[in-house]
């Protein structure tokens, strides 16, 4: 059963309690994970002038939410025995080789990507490039992204990736949606697309009242107006249509026209852009990524330059720093939900950022020629297996063909399935009588020769090898041949040894500030420690090696896997279900706002279409409610942060006939447990609401109290955040939802899918289920491995212990910044949840200096900034998470203060009010090491501020980057980063 309602587990007692010391294990994870000692946690309380933990607690979380129990969970494990004990369940996935395509196929990751990106903390530890100046190698990696696909596709502009292929098709169905200038409702999908993008297609469109048609392209006559279609290719079944006929007809009715395409085929074939499609979508798995059982890999989305403006995600530009050399950023970001919220173009706020480098590194190692070839063999490979198997009498489908064949077999399937599992080989079902069969960069001729075997009727083969070599023919029709030459760019033709590919990579590393580097205390995003223990098996074959629609049975580690944490985390949150679907906090939000939407129709109710948003909500919330084609509405917070109760009712009894639900985030985006929070959720049930809690915040909550205890309906678990799956440089995340026991039967079903793909199951999905929101059925299945890891070693004490020091390390920092930096928002009790708001307003009063300047001149320290202007303007969030011991907490206030002495030193008039260390910041080593230094200050101050950033100093490569000018003078590909140089 794909979702589960929780049972919790019941620990088992292994000794007495007066043996339980002697054998516990003396190197406990919880110690490596959380920060400060005990000495150092005594220390921090006494600066706070309380005497326990305990007691900080009690005056910061409200007494009636408090959890008064431990957590069910079992006992935590050594970092070896954890891994010993994954391993073990890993040992029940069996590794089949997989040839069932649907856009996900096996390949080879290089070891030089592997072990110096995905396996280097340098690279996934990192944020969401927002701060340019410190994040320029991975910009760099993602414009490389960009370019890449640009060229394979034939299209103007592409993102910097998005969650999966179904995703980027349903994103590319909205994109159309608002660009379209008739009245068209409906958009066509081919009959020929995957069967999971079609599924992920028709739950987005549902609450946008759009009507999905799907049909053989080949057939539909446009006399029903569309607004858009989407189009595989080459099909799933293999067969590469000619699409120019259907694009010229489709946009003569005004219809825009996605294109899903292979990454690997665009080596060969003719380029979406040229056959005339307006997007181009699709998965760069294959470049490099493994499979992962489904996730996390990086879609992409490529479009015509007339449409930049609407596209979903990040786009990253290249601009110029204060020196005026290129520098990069992310470009347009007016489109994004931080900014517009409900009139964004995407809900998106994590994408998939580091599969997208490992995509770009993959084509950069690889290089044009290299690409090809690796098409070609594939091409040539299929074309072998095709020749044989019509020796052996069978169909092997239309040609021409890049990857897959369709085998009809006349008896029926089942035989040949049976066979195929006695070689351990995988095929794809379509139906009682035809099979599919995909190859990859992987496929070997034992593997080509293994599958002949499967199909012949005896051991003998009535061929050999070579003979059938002599008759394949490897021609593609000269209007589907690629005659465009691509990937020209020089980055793409220089790193083709390992050791220059090394080099460059850690080129780029350098240029950005990672964990690895110091703290990154981002106000509501937990940048903890993303421990190598929880990092290890990931790459595990066990793991990485799955389809995601491989047989069930082939799968039971993965589903003990699932069952465990899906049960954990029901115990922490006090839900009775959970979808691991969700493959991003966005993804979660979306999901549960849908069960939401169809829990209210299931009860005639379809009406309550109302959301309620508190103003200070996170852009995603709004964003999320206007995709599942709610209506947001507006509430008042008081000046203390808490959402304004009065408003709140005011509003919830005014649309009680229609109201859905409350977004509502706890802690608040504002830093503080609401005491009133039961009371909201309760007025919100009075008015037949539903609540929806972003956990965005949930690690203030762990061990605590727990938000369906309180009152939530459903919650979203950041599992990138709370959970330890680290960020990525802005993903890969996960966002599963836990929902009470009353929406279970409506959490997101891929078991249509599932369903059509094996000979022994029958068609169907969950009756009440709102269907498939991400491509894969468990999302980013092998990166929940890292959350299972992080809960099995911390145990229900540890987890609790982290919560309680992530208050404390907040509140500690609140107190020794206050003095310079006013703390805006408190509880009753003058504490702090687990982060803070700063007011640097004060300071353009008194000097001038923006927040803009803070942020850029804490570079200069060697840090991050906090959020910047959110949740409100000219503030900053900080966040120092658990993992900070008190010694990096300490560097960082002393840093923010001796900022704050520099803008004294400004307002008195001892520093030019232009010409400053905040306005000129951040410092590059080019600049301080120039024979030319006229600024009021000196080498010393700018660079060298206080004393022990001798002992490391973290060089920022740019200086202060013109945003302006970016968005001005859009270029969004290394060609036009060349052309800078």
């Amino acid at each position: 059963m794909l979702n589960r309602s929780i049972t919790a587990e019941k620990t088992e007692e292994f000794a007495p309690a007066d043996l339980q010391d002697l054998l516990d294990c003396t190197d406990s994870f919880v110690n490596r994970h959380i920060g400060p000692t005990e000495t150092e946690i005594e220390k921090m309380l006494a600066v706070l002038g309380v005497a326990t933990v305990e007691e900080l607690i009690a005056q910061t979380v409200p007494s009636g939410i408090r959890l008064q129990k431990s957590l069910n969970l079992p006992p935590a494990l050594s970092e070896y025995a954890a891994l010993a004990q994954l391993k073990a369940i890993a040992s029940k996935n069996q590794v089949f080789r997989s040839f069932i395509g649907m856009g996900y196929h096996d390949c080879i990751t290089p070891p030089v990507i592997l072990r110096n990106i995905l396996e280097n903390p340098g690279w996934y530890t990192a944020y969401t490039p927002y701060q340019a100046e410190i994040a320029q190698g991975r910009l760099e990696a993602l414009l490389n992204f960009q370019t890449l696909i640009t060229s394979l596709t034939g299209l103007e502009i592409a993102n910097a990736s998005l969650l999966d292929e179904g995703t980027a098709a349903a994103e590319a169905m909205t994109m159309s949606y608002g660009l379209c200038k008739t009245k068209a409702s409906a958009f066509f999908i081919s009959s020929s697309c995957h069967p999971q993008t079609i599924e992920v297609v028709k739950t987005r469109a549902i609450p946008l009242g759009i009507d999905i048609i799907i049909e053989d392209h080949r057939l539909f006559d446009f006399k029903t107006p569309i607004f858009g279609a989407l189009l595989q290719y080459p099909a799933t079944d293999g067969v590469i249509y000619d699409y120019r006929e259907f694009i010229s007809k489709a946009q003569e009715n005004g219809a825009l026209v996605t294109v899903a395409a292979d990454i690997l085929s665009l080596a060969l074939l003719t380029p979406p852009g040229e056959l005339g499609a307006d997007i181009a979508v699709g998965s760069s798995q294959r470049f490099g990524v493994p499979l992962g059982y489904g996730g996390p890999h990086a879609a992409y989305f490529a479009t015509k330059d007339v449409y930049k403006r609407s596209i979903p995600g990040r786009i990253v530009g290249v601009s110029k720093d204060s020196q005026g050399k290129p520098a990069l950023r992310l470009a347009l970001q007016t489109r994004e939900q931080h900014i517009r919220r409900d009139k964004a173009t995407s809900n998106i706020c994590t994408a998939q950022v580091l599969l997208a480098v490992i995509a770009s590194m993959y084509a950069v190692y690889h290089g044009p020629e290299g690409i090809k070839k690796i098409a070609q063999r594939v091409q040539k490979l299929t074309a072998l297996l095709a020749t044989g198997l019509k020796k052996l009498g069978y169909q092997v489908g239309k040609e021409p063909r890049f990857d897959t064949l369709k085998v009809t077999v006349s008896t029926g399937v089942k035989d040949i399935f049976a066979k195929a599992k006695t070689h351990k080989i995988n095929l794809r079902y379509f139906d009682e009588n035809n099979l599919g069969i995909s190859l990859d960069e992987t496929t070997s001729l034992r593997d080509v020769w293994d599958l002949w075997q499967i199909f012949a009727p005896t051991e003998e083969l009535p061929f050999t090898t070579a003979e059938l070599v002599e008759k394949i023919s490897l021609e593609l029709p000269a209007n589907l041949t690629r005659t465009s030459a691509y990937l020209t760019e020089p980055v793409f033709n220089r790193y083709h040894s390992e050791t220059e590919l090394l080099r460059y990579l850690h080129r780029l590393e350098t240029k950005d500030l990672a964990l690895n580097t110091s703290m990154i205390p981002l106000g509501s995003c937990t940048m903890k420690l993303n421990a190598v223990a929880e990092m290890i098996p990931v790459t595990w074959a066990e793991f990485g090696k799955l389809h995601p629609f491989a047989p069930i049975d082939q799968a039971e580690g993965y589903q003990l896997l699932f069952q465990q944490l899906e049960t954990w985390l029901g115990e922490i949150t006090g839900f009775d279900g959970i979808s691991l679907q969700p493959n991003a906090g966005s993804q979660g939000e979306y999901a549960g706002l849908q069960v939401i939407r169809a829990y209210h129709e299931s009860r005639g109710q379809g009406h309550r279409q109302i959301c309620l948003i508190p103003e200070s909500a996170h852009g995603t919330n709004p964003a999320s409610a206007v995709m599942c084609g709610m209506k947001v509405v507006a509430v008042n917070c008081d000046s203390r942060g808490n959402i304004d109760i009065d408003d709140l009712k005011t509003k919830a009894e005014r649309h009680q006939d229609n109201l859905a639900a409350l977004m509502v985030t706890y802690p608040s985006t504002h830093g503080v447990f609401e005491e009133g929070i039961s009371e909201i959720c309760a007025l919100i049930h009075q008015y037949g609401g539903q609540v929806y809690m972003d956990g965005a915040n949930m690690n203030a909550q762990v061990g605590l109290c727990r938000p369906a205890d309180f009152g939530a309906d459903v919650c979203h678990l950041n599992l990138h955040k709370t959970f330890c799956i680290p960020h990525g440089g802005g993903g890969p995340g996960m966002g599963p939802i836990g929902v009470k026991s009353h929406l279970v039967p409506f959490l997101p079903d891929v078991s249509l899918v599932l369903a059509k793909l094996s000979p022994e199951t029958a068609n169907g999905k969950h009756q009440d289920s709102i269907g498939a929101i991400s491509a894969a059925p468990w999302g980013s299945a092998s990166i929940l491995v890292i959350s299972w890891m992080y809960i099995a070693m911390m145990g229900a004490a540890g987890l609790k212990k982290a919560t309680e020091v992530a208050i404390l390390n907040a509140n500690y920092m609140a107190f020794r910044l206050e003095s310079a930096y006013p703390v805006l928002f408190k509880g009753s009790a003058g504490t702090v949840a687990h982060e803070c708001v700063i007011d640097l307003r004060p300071l353009k009063k008194q000097a001038g200096i923006e927040v803009e300047d803070v942020a850029k001149r804490l570079m200069d320290f060697g840090f991050h900034a906090p959020t910047v202007s959110w949740p409100v303007a000219g503030t900053m969030m900080v966040e120092p998470t658990e993992s900070e011991s008190l010694g990096e907490l300490d560097r960082f206030c002393e840093a923010l203060l001796t900022i704050y002495q520099e803008v004294q030193a400004i307002a008195n008039g001892s520093m030019d009010i232009h010409d400053n260390p905040l306005k000129n910041a951040p410092h590059t080593a080019a600049v301080l090491t120039a024979d030319d230094w006229s600024r009021p200050y000196s080498r010393q101050q700018a660079a060298y501020p206080l004393s022990w950033l001798k002992d490391y100093k973290f060089w920022p490569v740019v200086g202060r980057v013109d945003n302006a000018y970016g968005d001005r003078n859009l270029v969004c590909s290394c060609e036009g980063m060349d052309a800078y140089k």
